[in-house]
């Protein structure tokens, strides 16, 4: 017979079964936290709907900056006061010169203007061609081009199917693409900072 007293055996199992039983609940816990982490949404996922700042106090007149949201390139273009004076003399060879097409989908009522724009220095918009989703290049020179017309006043063409689009992303007569360029909804937060992605102050 054993000389070691029950009760010391019983507090000894008592022990090991605590301690075992602790080491279980952490390793399910270390298996479960990754598993259920899955189903959060990642910073990525979280970013992709929300609205993207953008600083524009370095924008020259003339040049494009791009940011993405939502997965999109957004152009914000500082236009010239030439490219703004030039806007309305191009409404007879455009599809949609008032962005009358679609324009609950493609251009907030803000924006439903000769610039599409709230300010008509700043063009902001989706750059994404609506005829097969293409990125147009930028075609600011004016004057005749390869694959332009003589009398090109500035703006965008699509390198797939040729489509032209102004410096208020307003698609010419007679091509592929059905519609102008998409203007996110946005707003300005000051001179200098924009907002894309949201255009109502909270």
């Amino acid at each position: 017979m054993s000389d070691i007293p029950t009760d010391r055996v019983d507090q000894s199992r008592r022990t090991w079964v605590a301690i075992t039983a602790g080491a279980g609940a952490v390793g399910a816990a270390a298996v479960a936290v990754p598993f259920v982490s899955t189903f959060a949404p990642s910073e990525r996922a979280k970013a992709a709907g929300a609205a993207v700042e953008a600083d524009i106090s370095a924008l020259n007149p003339g040049e494009k900056m791009t940011v993405e949201w939502r997965g999109k390139p957004v152009w914000i273009v500082r236009r010239t006061p030439e490219q703004v004076a030039a806007l309305k003399k191009l409404d007879p060879q455009l599809a949609d010169p008032d962005s009358k097409r679609n324009p609950a989908e493609l251009t907030p009522e803000y924006a439903r203007n000769t610039a599409r724009s709230i300010k008509p220095e700043f063009l902001v918009a989706v750059g994404i061609c609506s005829h097969l989703g293409c990125s147009p290049s930028d075609k600011f020179a004016t004057g005749a081009q390869p694959s332009l017309p003589d009398d090109w006043q500035g703006g965008f063409l699509c390198p797939c199917h040729g489509s032209t689009f102004d410096m208020a992303g307003r698609v010419f007569k007679n091509k592929p693409a059905p519609d102008n360029l998409e203007v996110p909804p946005h707003m300005f937060l000051s001179d200098t900072r924009l907002l894309i992605g949201e255009d109502k102050k909270g």
